[in-house]
Parts: structure tokens; C-alpha cells; sequence
């Protein structure tokens, strides 16, 4: 049924953190649509002002230019809150390894900081980003909570003591914590740009300028690409589920496998672009397959994503051409 029929009560207040990123801000944007109030927190590191620039003028909507690592404007914005939306965080494996101690900084204790503002004013419940990474050298498909491997990076440590810490505040502080494993999500406002951009917005960048895009690896690699809204209906769904579901992480994907050189060839097709790859080194730090067991989000949370990639990657792609005119 997706995120557009879930309710909760109309005074409802939501903080989310990371709001000026891409899955921040359509969080941001989807409840402010459903009616309710939105508080945004970010420092504009990696977010941007101008994917939440149209909602400004809403009166139920608001901007804090603010950082995590700061205790004093975490306690500030998680007061009055109903819900935290926690999406703030450093993304990019390749970067982590470059920077092991910004990633702890801010993925660490940054995100602690928010749970402890949330435990002192009373949050009903704390949703955090967590991540597929978190299962590193595991070689099991489909990955399944409880079956993870030895991290492989800076970035997944960082999202493992996250969900240790979720665990920890629900058990000893009784805060309703719910972490959720993304699994490669895509969809508009994913920044196509930078060295560090993700895989699919790239290649449609580079497509439709008619570059050549670089595959890390042989291609054969394995990804469950999972639309934003999917993710934006399982926040919502955190929300709303029990108390008894809290302290865990959920993975949330759409549960499927895909191959990173079909994806290329369906990004070639869809665009009409005929243009063979090159092909780089892996990415160290890279998890080699990935495809997402949700049933135990489906079981406890009530997710069950709407889109399946084809539907999402259409949707991506009319974006996409609209952004990059």
C-alpha cells in the first residue's frame, strides 16, 4: 500500500537529520505532503539547501542549520519531537577508508548524540540509517539479520556500533530504537556528481552526456537496488511499529538481485545509448553480493516495498532527465 496511506496523529512532529540530503530530504518532502510538521537538521557537508529550498515556505516545515556532533543543537532540535527520522551520516565506502576519523566523528558520535537528545526529551521513537555494509566479507545470499560477516570498512564499522548502540538505549534506557539496513537505494535527487557518487545516477550522467563510464571490477556483481520510496514508506512504518520490534535492525531492500553490468545494460537501453564500458580495479572495501531477506521487516515492521527496480529505475531516469537538461 506504500508510505501514502500510513497516519499518524495530525500534531504530529517529526525531526529528521540528514533532511537536505537525498533520502533525507524526500523523507522531508513525503510527510510535509501527508500533512504533517517537519523539522530539517543538517550542516550542509553533504546535503544540499537546494533539495529542500520548495518546502521553506511551508509553514509546518523548518530548517536548522546544524551539526550532530554538537550536543547542544541536537538536545535543541529533538525537543517537542514525536519522531526522529535519524538519516545524518557520511555515506561512501572508498571515502571512510580515506577518512577513519571523520566517519567515527560523525557516524558514531554523532548519531549517539541524537539518541541521547531523544532519550532526554522523550522521543516515542528513533529510527536510524543503518546499512547493508554491515554484513561485509559474508558470503550467505539472501543476507539475513543475524548472519553478518567481518566488516570490511571504516563506513560499515561505523553503521555496526550504531546498531549496538540501538540495541543498548532500548535495553537500557527504554527509547524505542528501529535501525534500517538500506540496500543500495536510488532514485531523484541522488547526487550524480563527484567522485564519490553512487553507481546509478553516474552512469545516467554519463550516459546522457555521452561519456564512457568505468565499471569497478568485472561487472558481475551483485546489488539490491532499492527505490527511495521504498525506504521512505519503511521510516514511516519504524514509526508505527511496536515497542517489542525496537533495539533491532531491519533490512530494507526490495529482494531482488541484480548484476551490476545488466544494470549498465538496461541504463544503455532505456536511454538508447550504445556504448560498451570501461572496465577498473575493485573498490576495496566493497561487499561483493548483496541481496536483501526482508521478512523479518515484513513480519515486525509491516514493510512491503511498492516498487520493484523496473518500476523505480523509470521513475529515476524521467527524473534524471529533467535535472541534467
Amino acid at each position: 500500500m506504500g508510505f501514502r496511506e500510513l497516519k499518524f496523529d495530525e500534531k504530529s512532529v517529526f525531526l529528521v537529520t540528514g533532511g537536505a540530503g537525498f533520502i533525507g530530504s524526500n523523507i522531508c518532502e513525503a510527510l510535509i505532503d501527508l500533512g504533517y510538521t517537519v523539522r530539517c537538521l543538517d550542516n550542509l557537508s553533504t546535503g544540499k539547501y537546494e533539495n529542500i529550498e520548495p518546502l521553506t515556505s511551508n509553514g509546518r516545515f523548518t530548517f536548522i542549520e546544524g551539526d550532530i556532533r554538537e550536543q547542544a543543537t541536537c538536545m535543541a532540535a529533538t525537543a517537542g519531537a514525536d519522531y526522529v527520522l535519524n538519516q545524518a551520516a557520511w555515506g561512501s565506502v572508498p571515502r571512510s577508508i580515506e577518512m577513519p576519523l571523520l566517519y567515527e566523528e560523525i557516524n558514531i558520535r554523532g548519531t549517539l548524540n541524537m539518541m541521547e537528545a531523544a532519550r532526554q526529551n522523550g522521543v516515542k521513537k528513533f529510527v536510524y540509517a543503518s546499512s547493508s555494509s554491515v554484513y561485509g566479507d559474508s558470503t550467505s545470499l539472501p543476507k539475513q539479520e543475524g548472519h553478518e560477516g567481518r566488516v570490511l570498512s571504516p563506513y560499515a564499522l561505523t553503521k555496526k556500533v550504531d546498531e549496538e548502540y540501538g540495541r543498548l538505549y532500548k535495553e537500557l534506557y527504554g527509547l524505542d530504537t528501529y535501525g534500517l539496513r538500506y540496500f543500495n537505494v536510488f532514485g531523484r535527487r541522488q547526487d550524480p556528481n563527484g567522485m564519490y557518487a553512487a553507481v546509478i545516477p553516474k552512469f545516467i550522467r554519463q550516459l546522457l552526456h555521452d561519456e564512457v563510464p568505468t565499471i569497478n571490477g568485472d561487472g558481475r556483481q551483485s546489488r539490491d537496488f532499492t527505490y527511495i520510496d521504498n525506504v521512505i514508506e519503511a521510516n514511516l512504518r519504524a514509526c508505527l511499529a511496536s515497542s517489542e520490534a525496537a533495539g533491532q535492525a531491519f533490512n530494507i531492500g526490495a529482494g531482488g538481485r541484480l548484476f551490476l553490468i545488466d544494470i549498465y545494460h538496461h541504463l544503455c537501453k532505456a536511454l538508447g545509448k550504445d556504448v560498451e564500458p570501461n572496465y577498473g580495479p575493485p573498490r576495496k572495501g566493497d561487499v561483493r553480493d548483496s541481496n536483501a531477506d526482508i521478512s523479518k521487516a515484513r513480519k515486525l515492521l509491516g514493510y512491503d516495498p511498492e516498487y520493484d527496480f523496473e518500476k523505480g529505475i523509470a521513475l529515476a531516469i524521467d527524473w534524471y532527465r529533467e535535472y541534467l537538461k
